[in-house]
Formats: structure tokens, sequence, C-alpha cells
């Protein structure tokens, strides 16, 4: 299993670095200069020319990819061109949390909806709660996050005053101060996950609930629940786990539109700011956060598999 993680490792650093690559010659192909934009097509030519050599533009973009991949090699991932040239990697920090704190909320929020109400649908399959768990998951696949969100802000921060309408509170603030701020957008991004893993979870205990090994625990005289929980859940956790690692990766890289809505300034939201105002650096170095968090996803799903099944092993 050693062998297997450090090629998994060696693998991660080279999907980066293809990324990252990918990346910074791309940014460079599209049309627009990021210093015209910042000086809205207004500034002195000399000025600009004073700022393109300050900045490193005026280089060759060989020679500029190398200094950036050094840097990047040694933790620095410069500093953002606007502003006062606050660092990449102190942006992300401040961004990061944000983001992940959302993401595990709503994380949790969904398997906590999406986990029994599989179960009993598969269970108590062609059933009027197996009805109505499908009618809601359609309901919530068909509802836009953003517009979900904005019903919640409607209804719990205008007209019931019980929650904040918009920003984000620092778990060091308090739990309470961090999840009243959080429990709204969390809801909005986690009922459209809760249904696609709700359905997964029903379609999966289905498939494994007609084997032959549940037939025999039944006739070994176990309880139904036991033979549900621990006979036929845990065999049918091997695609719901893969789902749930990818789907849990993209909650990290795709709560930005929920997040304008709130307006918590997280890792989405830094990225469509990076690339409106062609910001090269926020850019490259939100991606490759991204591309690592997918990365070690999924290393942990893979983990996860000889855990749940003792006969998959990882060479």
């Amino acid at each position: 299993m050693t062998t297997y993680l450090l090629k998994r490792v060696v693998a991660a650093i080279v999907v980066m670095w293809a990324v990252a690559t990918l990346v910074f010659f791309m940014l460079r192909a599209v049309p627009g200069d990021p210093l015209q934009a910042m000086l809205f097509d207004i500034g002195d030519p000399s000025a600009v020319a004073v700022l393109r050599h300050k900045y490193g533009l005026d280089r060759p973009v060989y020679v500029q990819y190398g200094l950036w991949m050094w840097n990047v090699a040694h933790g620095d991932f410069g500093a953002s061109i606007y502003g006062s040239r606050v660092p990449v990697v102190v942006i992300i920090r401040e961004a990061l949390p944000r983001t992940m704190s959302l993401a595990m909320l709503a994380f949790v929020i969904a398997m906590a909806i999406a986990v029994p109400a599989g179960i009993i649908s598969a269970v108590r399959k062609n059933s009027a709660l197996d009805h109505g768990f499908t009618f809601a998951a359609f309901l919530g696949l068909s509802m836009p996050d953003f517009w979900l969100g904005i019903v919640l802000i409607i209804v719990f921060a205008v007209h019931l005053r019980w929650l904040p309408a918009i920003g984000y509170a620092p778990l060091s603030d308090g739990f309470w101060p961090w999840f009243k701020h959080l429990i709204l957008p969390a809801t909005a991004i986690g009922t459209a996950f809760s249904a696609i893993l709700a359905r997964m979870i029903r379609s999966s205990m289905l498939e494994v609930m007609n084997m032959d090994f549940i037939t025999v625990a039944r006739s070994k005289g176990l309880i139904e629940n036991r033979v549900v929980m621990k006979h036929a859940f845990r065999n049918a956790l091997i695609p719901v786990v893969t789902v749930t690692g990818i789907a849990f990766a993209l909650l990290m890289a795709g709560a930005v539109v929920v997040e304008n809505v709130f307006a918590i300034k997280g890792l989405g939201r830094v990225l469509i700011q990076g690339i409106l105002n062609r910001d090269y650096p926020v850019v490259q170095g939100a991606i490759l956060v991204v591309s690592a968090i997918f990365v070690a996803t999924n290393l942990v799903v893979d983990v996860l598999y000889t855990f749940i099944d003792p006969r998959i092993r990882l060479r």
C-alpha cells in the first residue's frame, strides 16, 4: 500500500504541474491586458510600461513561466496585480476556510438527508415513502441552489429575522455565530447534493439487496435491520463513496454563485473575481489549490475502499 500511495503522490504532482502549465498559458492566450483592465484603458502608456516591467509582464512568456514555477516550488504563488500587491497565499489563506466551512456543513446536511432517505426508499421500494422521497429528490434537483438561497434569505432572514442574510463569521468567534451565518447557504447547496446522493444510495442498495448473500443472511435468521445496515448498506457504499468524494470536491470549487448570493468571499468568489480582473497570480494560485483538493479527495476515496471492502487491496 505504501508503494501505491507513493505512486499516487507522484502522479498527483504531475497532474498539478500539467494543470498549472495549462492554466498559465491559457490565461495569457485570452485577449486583453490585465494592466489596461486595471487602468480602465485610459492609463498613461508610460505608466503602463513601468507597471509591466515592475510585474515582469514584459519578459518572454517562457521566462515568466519558469520564474513562476520556481516560486511555486518554493511555496510562493506571487502577489495580486491589483491593490496593495497582497500575496496570493494570504488571499487564499483567508478565502479557503470560508469555502471549506461552507462545503463541509453542506456535506453534513446532505448526508443527514440522503442516507436515511436512500435506505428507506430501497427497503420500501414502490411504497408511498419511496414515491415521496423520489418526488422530493427530483424537486431538489430541479431547484437551482442560488434560487433556493434567495428563498431561504427571504423566509428566514427578512420575514422571520432568525438568521443573518449575508456575511461570514469565523469559527474563532464561536460556534453559533459561525453556524448561523453558514446554515442558509449550506442548506441551499446541500439540498441538491442530497437529492443526487439519495438516488445513488437507493439504486446501489436495490442492486445489492437482490444478491445471493443477502438471501443467505436472511435465511440464517438475522433481523432485517442487521441485514440492511451491516450487509446491504456496507456493500452498496463503493459507488456511493466514489460519487460522494467527487461531489465534495465539487462543493469546494463550485459554490461560486451561492457565495456571491450570501456575500461570502470564499475561494470560488476569489477565483471568479481574479478571472474578471485578469489577475494572473490569483487565478493560477486558486486553481492550483482547487486541483490539490480534487487530487487529495480522490486519494482519500481510494484508501476508503480498503476499509469498506477488505477484498480490495491497493497495490
